[in-house]
């Protein structure tokens, strides 16, 4: 990018602080170069110290400073929320991170031509290993369009989808890593199990996680291939395999998105 793009932040919860720390830690952004507010001012300017951002005391302020704005407010407050800055918001790109809130929904509430995109995050984005699932449906120039692929791709994988698929690919992503720590978790009760100190085990399960990961993007292995090369006949691994099929690990793991989108 030939410019630094300020970003502003309208509610600064769990998520929207994850993004702020995925782009400082990129440089993206430096710390005065992020706005951001929230309904507890004291509250969000103890957060906004921790990364150096700049805290504000209204949406307005927040517009203001910011080419990029990020609606980081809970769905069901978007349009009081929006409301007092509908102009305001009609001059810059705005970036939503709701769940449930698509193009279609922004048209109705937002100033005709305002520049919107509606995307869900997850939270390993604050490490730069994020997934950033965005509609394929937007109103960004190609201008504004590249400059926010590049600013994100630094600190999530962007997967394009259409509006059907958005919920979806936001509940694969956007909540699964609550489900994928639990599976560490379960891991290195196991190695704990059989001796493996606590601190270790969990180390020993969370780089098997990403590196099984990273194996696959890197490789484009189908998973069942992968995990075909680990299995030798009569080997211990199948054995585990075997366990695991006989619990309904794959069929749990499907109901628990079903339990989501349902």
């Amino acid at each position: 990018m030939e410019r630094k793009v300020k970003v502003g932040f309208i509610g600064y919860g769990n998520m929207a602080q994850a993004i702020a720390k995925g782009l400082i830690k990129a440089g993206v952004c430096a710390g005065d170069e992020i706005f951001a507010c929230a309904s507890n001012y004291d509250k969000l300017l103890k957060n906004a110290e921790i990364l150096g951002i700049n805290g504000a005391e209204s949406a307005e302020e927040v517009v203001g400073n910011s080419d990029f704005v990020i609606l980081a407010v809970k769905p069901y407050q978007i349009e009081a929320v929006v409301a007092p800055i509908l102009d305001l918001l009609a001059t810059k790109v705005v970036i939503s991170i709701a769940a449930g809130f698509n193009f279609e929904k922004y048209e109705a509430i937002f100033k005709p031509q305002t520049h919107h995109i509606s995307t869900i995050p997850n939270t390993p984005i604050s490490v730069g290993e994020g997934i950033l699932v965005c509609e394929k449906k937007h109103s960004l120039s190609q201008a504004e369009y590249d400059i926010f692929i590049q600013m994100f791709s630094k600190i999530a994988l962007i997967e394009v989808v259409d509006t059907a698929r958005l919920s979806a690919a936001g509940t694969v992503s956007g909540c699964t890593p609550a489900f994928t720590a639990m599976y560490m978790e379960a891991l290195a009760d196991a190695g704990v199990k059989y001796g493996i100190p606590r601190e270790s085990a969990y180390r020993l399960a969370a780089k098997v996680i990403s590196g099984t990961g990273k194996l696959y993007l890197e490789n484009q292995t189908h998973p069942g291939m992968m995990k075909d090369a680990v299995c030798s006949p009569g080997g211990t691994t199948i054995k585990g395999v075997a366990a695991l099929e006989k619990g309904g690990f794959r069929g749990i793991v499907i109901e628990a998105i079903d339990a989501i989108e349902g």
